[in-house]
This record gives C-alpha cells, structure tokens and sequence, in this order.
C-alpha cells in the first residue's frame, strides 16, 4: 500500500468536507473480503498505537488496590478502587456509564476476575475488557500509550473503522498513522492486503473518499 495514495486521499477528503466548529476526526474504513468473520479466530481485534496520536485526548480508567491507585493518581482519569468496583454490583446504570466515559481501561491482574464477574457483561459487547497490569508494573508509562491507542475491530460485518487523526494535524502525521494501522490489519489477515476489497478515508461529517490501493 502506498502511503503517497493514502495522502492524496486524505488531502482530497478533507478538502471536500466543511468546516465544522467542533474538532473533527479522520478514520480509515477498511472494507473486507474473502474473509469468515462467522468464526471468531478470523476476526480482527487489534489494539494499534499510533505513532503520532490520535490529535485528541482519550480518557483512561484505572482499577486497582491503594498502591498502584496512588502511582496512577496523577495520570488516569478516573481510578476505580476494589471498593468501588464492588459496588457496581447492585448499580448497574452506573457501570453502564462509567464504561461508556471511559475510552480504554487496566486493571490489576488480582482484580481481573472480580472485573469480569462484576463488568464484564458491560464492557465486553463495548470492547473494553482491561488490560491487566501485575502490582509491579509502574501504570503510567502504560496509560500514556493508551492516550494513543486506537483499536482495529471487525465483528460479523466486513468492515473496521479505525480514527488515524484529527482534521487539524498535518497531513503527513495522519498518514503514518493510517500505515501504521493498515499495516498491523494487513499482518493479521490470512492473505494479507489479497483480503482488503476497497479502503476509504473520510472526516467526520465529510464525504468518504476511496484510497486507490494499488
């Protein structure tokens, strides 16, 4: 895939949408085919960091024992505390919504089973199982790259969206992110980019613009 195409797209996309007053986001949609998304090992579920970030600030949630929730304090936007977690048991509008704020989450590892008897129902279909973190592990370095991760996920339709920017970065930032992603999918489809039907860019209110991929 050629990242000169991916520009030219992206710079044709954005030029075709109008301005808007709010921050407007740049996603590459990712159209399979020949693939058996009926069976789960086919499916795509990556979590990409973009070397460049996503332009925006993504929340993170922390839950986690009185030690790791005091190395996190500074760097997590909302720290869950065992306590806390517990009781989400009997508030389930609460757990909805505590999920729904929140872009990515960790946890650590001793609490992951408490998390998934207590969350898991809400944060499974939302894709936002945590990723576990041993009580050794310094969580910050962690959540700073989840500030710029974005995930890659196809469920039974043949397609992933994936944010690789803002409108207001510059253009050859969005375009390494867009390689990046399109190269961590191309890698986990069993033909590789022979898997890959049509690729897209489009803002967010913009019209979709098709990459020419070869």
């Amino acid at each position: 895939m050629d990242a000169e195409n991916l520009k030219k797209s992206l710079e044709e996309a954005i030029a075709k949408a109008p301005q808007r007053k709010f921050k407007e986001s740049v996603e590459l949609a990712i159209n399979l085919k020949d693939v058996d998304l009926s069976n789960p090992k086919n499916r795509v579920n990556e979590e990409i960091i973009l070397p460049n970030g996503r332009g925006k600030k993504l929340s993170v949630g922390l839950i986690g024992g009185n030690e790791m929730a005091a190395k996190a304090k500074d760097a997590a936007d909302r720290i869950i505390t065992a306590d806390e977690l517990d009781k989400f048991q009997d508030d389930k509008k609460g757990a909805k919504k505590m999920v729904n704020d929140i872009d990515f989450f960790i946890a650590e590892t001793a609490l992951m089973p408490r998390v998934g008897k207590i969350l898991g129902g809400v944060m499974g279909p939302r894709g936002k199982v945590p990723r576990p973190l041993p009580p050794t592990v310094d969580p910050v370095p962690v959540i700073n790259n989840l500030r710029k991760t974005v995930r890659a996920r196809s469920k039974e339709k043949p397609v992933l969206h994936v944010p690789i920017g803002t409108r207001d970065m510059d253009i050859d930032k969005i375009v390494q992110n867009g390689m990046e992603v399109l190269k961590r999918v191309t890698s986990k489809l069993e033909k590789g980019e022979d898997n890959i039907r049509a690729i897209y860019v489009k803002t967010t209110m913009g019209p979709a613009v098709k990459v020419e991929v070869r």
